[in-house]
């Protein structure tokens, strides 16, 4: 988990989406990459989109392998403030934290996390009562003459 300065935004959102998926089914992965995509360009972000579909997806995938439980719903949700986009999977295995780790080069898995902190500004992890979220942030910032820019985009 990378600890870099907080971002704190305590703006109200100007967009925000929750949605629940049923695991284990992997198409929720899918569905959940298209849908955060989609909601990040109609909010005016669309350079962006792409990076938070991978992030979102590594995260629901993560949540589904490792902090799934049978008939507990893993919880997506999206948030646009005036200065900050912020992605966050929930699941009940509060436990099980998520850290990232070294990949050989012909491991399958472990570079997950690793794409999670190279499009996003920020990532961490938050308890819950049963659970926990794992999220991801992305500054934004505004022209003077309002439009959007992103602050962290990695061209």
């Amino acid at each position: 988990m990378t600890e870099p300065p907080t971002m704190s935004d305590t703006s109200e959102p100007l967009h925000e989406d929750t949605l629940d998926y049923t695991p284990p089914l992997a198409r929720s992965v899918t569905l959940g990459r298209r849908r955060v995509a989609r909601l990040v360009a109609e909010w005016g972000h669309p350079a962006l989109a792409g990076d938070v579909a991978v992030v979102v997806s590594e995260l629901m995938g993560n949540a589904l392998l490792h902090g799934s439980l049978r008939d507990r719903l893993i919880r997506v949700r999206i948030s646009l403030t005036a200065t900050a986009l912020r992605v966050e999977v929930s699941d009940p295995r509060g436990e099980r934290l998520p850290c990232p780790r070294p990949a050989g080069a012909t491991d399958q898995f472990g570079r997950g996390l690793l794409l999670v902190a190279a499009l996003a500004d920020q990532w961490g992890v938050e308890p819950r009562g049963v659970g926990k979220t794992v999220y991801a942030q992305w500054a934004l910032t505004f022209t003077a003459a309002g439009a959007g820019h992103l602050a962290g985009v990695k061209e």
